[in-house]
């Protein structure tokens, strides 16, 4: 018998990135709205209630609605909006965050999906605070750089129109400032900071600066740290082993050799190496003093669609890669 399967939003980019997914599969069905009735509440809730699984890939006030349209206990939303990534009910879409949490999943019919620079954050961090290798209380910075599929349609076509004018990095084309890294959310209040709070069990929100880069897709989160606000007593290789304790077996999750000779011989980072897989990588690199956590992920795969994918597989209890 195939799982029915619902994709409210289907016309946005992780929408078509489930539905890429799922067109690989023959385990499920997936249930299509006519596009004239994209917005007819009556037949959105008519699919929603006829979904075993429905992914809800609509802005946050959108998806509360929908969610608030479902009656039938059997269907399980996975929300991938930032409406329920800390609400009570709603089990953490992360299956790698912490033992147990696949059985949250599998046992939840509200599931919210990380956003892609918290799931490179909290996977760096968490199990460093659960091994008490970083106080709760330390403060934390993070930079992310991510390519602009992760502002959606519109940022896609504004940088597709404006990267069309600078072609072979001609420096007599037009002068466009979306060709250069652009650094955002200024104001300190990016909408992931609740999550990457309370997933990792810190006391306080990172300082967290996120950056958009003139390619398609591809992220990277870092993590500074002196060695002297670890207590003194824990050592880079002490870190390593703990992201390394707790990802063993884990198919999705790499963790790199310490100081990775092969990324230091280059001398520079590949921040799309992860494209087109349902993999994060973590890093660990040091210094005498110092420390630099990375992980990197593609922001549509880990980082929304594969991750919504993945959490549907956990929850129907099916092979957790299928379809990744």
């Amino acid at each position: 018998m195939k799982h029915r399967v619902f994709v409210d939003g289907q016309e946005g980019t992780t929408g078509l990135r489930i539905h890429e997914y799922l067109a690989q599969r023959d385990d499920v069905e997936v249930l299509r709205i006519e596009p004239e009735l994209r917005k007819d509440l009556a037949e959105r809730a008519r699919l929603l209630n006829a979904a075993d699984v429905a992914f809800l890939c609509l802005p946050d006030a959108a998806s509360r609605e929908a969610a608030a349209l479902v009656t039938n206990p059997a269907t399980c939303l996975i929300d991938a909006s930032t409406a329920h990534r800390i609400a009570p009910g709603w089990a953490f879409g992360l299956p790698e965050l912490a033992p147990g949490q696949r059985a949250a999943i599998r046992a939840s019919k509200r599931i919210a999906n990380p956003g892609c620079h918290a799931s490179a954050f909290i996977l760096l961090l968490r199990p460093l605070v659960d091994a008490g290798l970083v106080s709760a209380a330390t403060p934390v910075t993070a930079t992310s750089i991510t390519g602009y599929s992760g502002g959606g349609k519109s940022m896609i076509r504004e940088y597709e129109a404006a990267l069309s004018l600078v072609p072979g990095g001609d420096a007599a084309a037009p002068y466009t400032p979306l060709a250069a890294p652009r650094p955002y959310a200024l104001a300190l209040a990016h909408k992931h900071l609740p999550e990457m709070k309370t997933h990792t069990g810190l006391v306080a929100p990172p300082v967290f600066m996120p950056i958009v880069g003139p390619f398609y897709k591809g992220l990277t989160v870092s993590v500074p740290l002196h060695l002297s606000q670890l207590g003194g007593a824990a050592h880079a290789a002490d870190l390593h082993s703990a992201l390394a304790q707790r990802y063993a077996g884990e198919r999705f999750i790499r963790v790199m050799p310490l100081c990775d000779e092969a990324t230091l011989a280059d001398g520079f980072f590949d921040v799309q190496a992860c494209n087109d897989t349902n993999r994060v990588d973590l890093f660990v690199f040091t210094s005498e003093t110092q420390v630099l956590l990375m992980a990197r992920l593609d922001n549509l795969g880990k980082g929304a669609s594969g991750a919504a994918v993945q959490s549907m597989n956990v929850h129907l209890g099916v092979e957790e890669a299928t379809g990744l």
